[in-house]
């Protein structure tokens, strides 16, 4: 009897339509109601001289100052093959103020592309420089397992805290990122290289995460 071939590549294009579907399903934005979700600007804290490197594979990071910040995720994008995605496989767009309110937020498209994030308005909800200052890309370095687990569950519209630290970065072959240290900036090198400690995300907004651990 002749096999029909077609059966197996059916139930497996069903299965894969299945699993993006339930995919899309767990990662679907968010769309919180009017109001500030996280109203408080992150903190940086100076350090005492007296931390250590962090090696993770080829890369040296040095510690420049203690982060911590609560902010709304207004975008996020995934990298597997500029030069930075073994260390950073993704980036968070982040807003706190009144770039974590919808209100404000439904007059700004915000989008990544090529390590940077970008917005656009029809018109200004709120100043221009409060748009510059009260958000910001962000590359996330995950301390541990636990941590990278808990970064591929955030979705945007979600509230998230990290812990962490701002780091430099180096390679043997001379290749490096530094990290932006100050909100104020813009542009190419305005980024902060963020080395991720623990993640937290408030329980009424649907989605428990675990806290990676350092």
């Amino acid at each position: 009897m002749r096999r029909d071939w077609r059966a197996p590549w059916l139930i497996a294009v069903l299965l894969l339509a299945l699993w993006g579907g339930w995919s899309w399903w767990r990662m679907r934005p968010l769309h919180p109601g009017p109001g500030e979700l996280a109203p408080d600007d992150p903190v940086q804290t100076a350090l005492d001289g007296s931390e250590q490197p962090i090696r993770i594979g080829r890369f040296t990071l040095t510690p420049r100052a203690k982060f911590d910040l609560t902010a709304r995720v207004l975008s996020t994008e995934h990298y597997q093959l500029d030069p930075g995605a073994a260390l950073v496989p993704e980036d968070f767009a982040l807003g706190w103020g009144r770039m974590s309110d919808s209100a404000v937020l439904k007059d700004i498209d915000v989008w990544q592309s090529g390590r940077f994030y970008y917005w656009h308005v029809r018109r200004f909800p709120i100043p221009r420089r409060e748009i510059e200052t009260h958000s910001a890309n962000m590359h996330l370095i995950a301390a541990d397992a636990g941590v990278r687990r808990a970064l591929a569950r955030v979705r945007v519209g979600q509230v998230v805290a990290l812990d962490g630290l701002l780091v430099d970065a180096d390679r043997a072959d001379g290749w490096h990122w530094r990290t932006s240290m100050t909100r104020d900036d813009t542009g190419d090198g305005a980024c902060e290289l963020f080395y991720v400690t623990s993640v937290d995300t408030p329980a009424d907004q649907g989605a428990s995460l675990p806290s990676g651990t350092p």
